[in-house]
C-alpha cells in the first residue's frame, strides 16, 4: 500500500498538471503549455513538450519504480497468501472443484492473458476511439467479475480482479510509456527528430491508467470488506466500483482541465454506491420466508433447512452468518485444553468463537462414523498438540491433500490439517470446553443427514436407551 499511494499520488497529480497547462505567447513552438504552482513556501513553473524540447538537460526524472515496486510487492503477497494457501484463499470447492495448481495457473493465466487482450485492443483501430475503447475495456472487467466469481472464492475473486488491473496498469507503464519515452530521449541523443505518435500512445495508457486507480485501491483492501466479497451479488459490486472510479475521476480531471464543474457525477456516485450498499445488505433486507428461515438456523448453529442449499467454502464459513445479520462478527477468543480417550494426546491452544464450524461432508461421515463432524479452526500458532500423533494423508480427486491426525493408542481423531500444518481443523469432541464450542455454520450441507432438520422432534432421553425421556437440550 505504500508503494500503491506513492504511485497513484503521482499519477494524480500528473494528471492535474496535465489537464491544467495553458498555452502562452512567450512559449517555445514545440511547447504545450505551462503551469504555474504554488507549494511549500515556492513558486514552481512547469512546461510541457507534446515530443521534446530541442536539447535535453543531463539530468532526467522517471516517475516509473513507483509503479514496478507496486506491482511487485502486490505479487507477492499474492503468491504467498493466495498461492500458498490456495485451499483456503483461493479455492472453493463448491464452485470449482480443483488443485492447487489448476488454480495458480488460472490464475496467471488471466494476469498475463487479460493484459494481452487489452494491449491488443490499444494498438488496434479501437485506438482512435478512446472512449469505445474505454467501454469495451470496462465490459471485460465486468466479464471477469463474473469469470472470477465462478471459480474461486469471494475474497480471491476479488483480489484477481484488482491483481489484474493493476497487472494493465503497471505494464502500462513497464512495456509502453517507459520504452517510449526512452526512444524519444534516444533519438533526440542521436539528433533524430522524435516520432510524436510514441508520445500519443503513452497518453492514452496513461489515462486509461488514471481512471484504474481507485477501484484498484478499493479491490486491494477489499478483504477487509466482507459485506462486499462474501454476497452473491459481489461480482455486480466490483462492477460497479469502477464506474464509481469514472465518476470520481471525470470530476477531478474535469475541474483541473477547468473545464466546469460536473456536479451531476456527484449525484451519480452517490446512487452508485447506494446500489453497492442494498446489494451488500440484500440478504438482511428481503423478508421472504426462505431466507429467513435460513438466517434463522444459521445464527442458531443449525443446519439450514434446505439440503440442496450452497454453501461457501473455508475461508468463507462465517460470511453468510455476517451478511444475514449485517455486520461483521466480532472475534470471541477462548482458551481450549483436551485430549483423547486415552489421554496420552493431549491439546492446548486458543480458539474464536466464530471459527467453530460442523461439516457434513461425506469425508467427515466417514472418517468420523457420524453423521457429522464439529471442529474448531486454529493456526499452528494458536494450538499446542502434544503425544503420540499417526497421521493419515487423503488425497481427494482435485489432487488437495488432507492430513489426519489421530491417536496413535485409542484411535481417536484429533485433527485434520494441510500439509504444511499452517491451520488445524480440531475435533471439539476432544476439548473439554465442547458444550461451549457452538457451530457458527454448518457446511457441506448438500450432504446432511436429513434427519438433522426433525432432531428436536425425536426422542431423548437423559442416559442410556431405557432412562428417562427428556426434552432436547435448550439452545440458551
Amino acid at each position: 500500500m505504500i508503494t500503491a499511494i506513492a504511485w497513484i499520488g503521482s499519477s494524480f497529480y500528473f494528471i492535474a498538471l496535465d489537464l491544467g497547462l495553458r498555452k502562452a505567447p512567450h512559449l517555445s513552438p514545440k511547447a504545450h503549455g505551462e503551469e504555474w504552482q504554488v507549494h511549500g513556501g515556492g513558486f514552481y513553473h512547469i512546461q510541457k513538450y507534446l515530443v521534446a524540447p530541442d536539447n535535453l538537460p543531463e539530468h532526467l526524472t522517471w516517475f516509473k519504480w513507483e509503479s514496478y515496486a507496486t506491482w511487485l510487492s502486490g505479487f507477492a503477497l499474492l503468491s504467498i497468501v493466495y498461492y500458498g494457501g490456495a485451499e483456503l484463499y483461493l479455492i472453493d470447492p463448491n464452485k470449482l472443484d480443483m488443485s492447487v495448481p489448476v488454480a495458480v495457473g488460472i490464475s496467471l493465466l488471466s494476469l498475463a492473458g487479460v493484459w494481452v487482450f487489452y494491449s491488443a485492443l490499444c494498438r488496434s483501430q479501437l485506438a482512435k476511439n478512446p472512449t469505445w475503447l474505454m467501454v469495451i475495456l470496462y465490459l471485460v472487467l465486468v466479464a471477469l467479475s463474473w469469470g472470477f466469481h465462478q471459480i474461486f472464492t469471494g475474497r480471491a475473486a476479488f483480489i484477481h480482479l484488482g491483481a489484474v488491473t493493476a497487472t494493465i496498469m503497471s505494464a502500462n507503464v513497464f512495456m509502453v510509456i517507459i520504452p517510449n519515452q526512452k526512444i524519444v530521449v534516444a533519438d533526440l541523443k542521436a539528433g533524430r527528430t522524435p516520432d510524436a505518435s510514441y508520445g500519443q500512445i503513452a497518453k492514452l495508457r496513461s489515462t486509461h491508467n488514471n481512471y484504474l486507480t481507485l477501484p484498484v485501491i478499493f479491490l486491494m483492501l477489499s478483504g477487509h470488506y466482507p459485506l462486499a466479497f462474501a454476497t452473491d451479488y459481489s461480482w455486480i459490486i466490483a462492477s460497479l466500483v469502477f464506474l464509481m472510479g469514472v465518476t470520481i475521476r471525470h470530476y477531478f480531471n474535469t475541474r483541473h482541465a477547468r473545464a466546469g464543474n460536473p456536479r451531476w457525477t456527484w449525484g451519480v456516485t452517490a446512487l452508485i454506491f447506494l446500489i453497492i450498499m442494498i446489494l451488500s445488505l440484500w440478504p438482511a433486507l428481503r423478508s421472504d420466508s426462505d431466507l429467513l428461515d435460513q438466517a434463522a438456523a444459521d445464527m442458531l448453529g443449525q443446519m439450514p433447512p434446505h439440503a440442496e442449499a450452497l454453501f461457501d467454502p473455508v475461508d468463507r464459513l462465517f460470511s453468510l452468518n455476517e451478511k444475514t445479520r449485517g455486520i461483521c462478527s466480532m472475534s470471541n477468543e477462548m482458551k481450549v485444553d483436551g485430549a483423547c480417550y486415552c489421554g496420552e494426546v493431549t491439546i492446548n491452544g486458543t480458539v474464536s468463537a466464530d471459527k467453530v464450524m460442523a461439516c457434513h461432508c461425506t469425508d467427515c461421515q466417514k472418517f468420523s462414523g457420524a453423521p457429522f463432524r464439529a471442529v474448531a479452526v486454529m493456526s499452528a500458532e494458536q494450538v499446542t498438540i502434544s503425544g503420540a500423533i499417526k497421521e493419515y494423508l487423503k488425497i481427494a480427486d482435485s489432487g488437495n491433500e488432507r492430513v489426519q491426525g489421530f491417536c496413535g493408542n485409542c484411535g481417536s481423531q484429533i485433527y485434520a490439517a494441510d500439509p504444511a500444518k499452517t491451520l488445524f481443523m480440531v475435533r471439539t469432541g476432544c476439548l473439554s470446553q465442547h458444550d461451549q464450542l457452538v457451530p457458527a455454520k454448518h457446511i457441506f450441507g448438500k450432504s446432511a443427514a436429513s434427519w438433522l432438520s426433525t432432531i428436536e422432534d425425536q426422542q431423548w432421553v437423559t442416559e442410556g436407551p431405557a432412562s428417562a425421556e427428556m426434552t432436547p437440550p435448550s439452545r440458551t
